[in-house]
This record gives C-alpha cells, sequence and structure tokens, in this order.
C-alpha cells in the first residue's frame, strides 16, 4: 500500500538518482506523525483551557506526586525551556489559578510552584484527553508492532537524552 512519503520518495529517486534517499522512509514519516499528534495535543488541551506549554509544566508538578510542587530551576530542566521562558509559563499559569508560588522553606530566597486543585483537575482531564488522541493515532497498529517500534524509537532517540 502506497503513502504519500512513498511518492515523495520516489519522486526524489526520479530528480535526484545520485542521492541515497532511504532515510526518508522513516524520518518523513516521523515528521508527519509529528505534525499528526501536535494537532492531537493541542485539541486535547485546548479542551480543558490548556496551551501545550502550560500542559508541559503542569504535567512535570503533578508526576511529582504530592504535594506537587518543584523549584523553577527543577521546572526549567523537566521541561527543557529557558529561565526567562519558565517565568512567564508560571506567571500565565498563576493568573488562571493552576499554580501557586510559595515560598522555598529550604531556602528562604527561593520559592516553589505548586499545583492547586485546580490546576491538578485540568492537567488530568487533558491528559485522559490526549492518552484517547494518542490511542486513536495508534489504533491501526497492533500492539506487537507498537512496542517494535517503540523499542526502535527508543534506540533511534537516545543519544538526544540526556
Amino acid at each position: 500500500m502506497e503513502d504519500d512519503v512513498d511518492r515523495l520518495i520516489a519522486a526524489w529517486r526520479r530528480e535526484r538518482p545520485d542521492l541515497d534517499v532511504s532515510p526518508m522512509h522513516v524520518l518523513s514519516r516521523v515528521t508527519r506523525l509529528a505534525l499528526h499528534l501536535d494537532r492531537a495535543r493541542k485539541e486535547a488541551f485546548a479542551d480543558h483551557g490548556l496551551e501545550p506549554s502550560e500542559f508541559d509544566v503542569l504535567s512535570a508538578l503533578r508526576r511529582t506526586g504530592e504535594p506537587y510542587q518543584l523549584s523553577p530551576g527543577r521546572l526549567v530542566q523537566e521541561t527543557l525551556v529557558t529561565s526567562g521562558t519558565m517565568t512567564n509559563r508560571v506567571d500565565r499559569l498563576v493568573r488562571k489559578g493552576l499554580v501557586e508560588r510559595r515560598p522555598d522553606p529550604a531556602d528562604r530566597r527561593g520559592v516553589q510552584v505548586r499545583l492547586t486543585p485546580e490546576g491538578r483537575a485540568a492537567v488530568d482531564g487533558a491528559l485522559d484527553a490526549l492518552i484517547g488522541r494518542e490511542r486513536d493515532l495508534l489504533a491501526g497498529l497492533p500492539a506487537a508492532d507498537a512496542a517494535v517500534l517503540a523499542d526502535s524509537l527508543r534506540t533511534l532517540s537516545q543519544p538526544f537524552d540526556h
């Protein structure tokens, strides 16, 4: 069964027979799937009044367990953004009532960002919606194939993890 990537590759092979375009078999499909996943994420989060960047912060807090709080520096590490970007995200989430800043009991100069009950409800609802949409994206793939694909993608992405 031919797809858009097969047609794209055939065109490049015709136009550039000197070039090995075989990486496109995998990576062009990954790129296309990432676009569909990005759309599904945005829809799932929007249904719960969140932007993807807000979900990233809220989910980092939620995954820590009770009391669902981290320092801004730890949030930067968890979400791979700059401290200035994190400050803006936290400010926005504070205004929405989804997180609060609290004094750090271990450091008088520091603060902790804590998930509010409203923030927990928002992130839990958004996660439920996201998992449903992700499940839909994988519906055509047998579970055994999904496991093999996950292992292959893990191997491919490990050099980029830190």
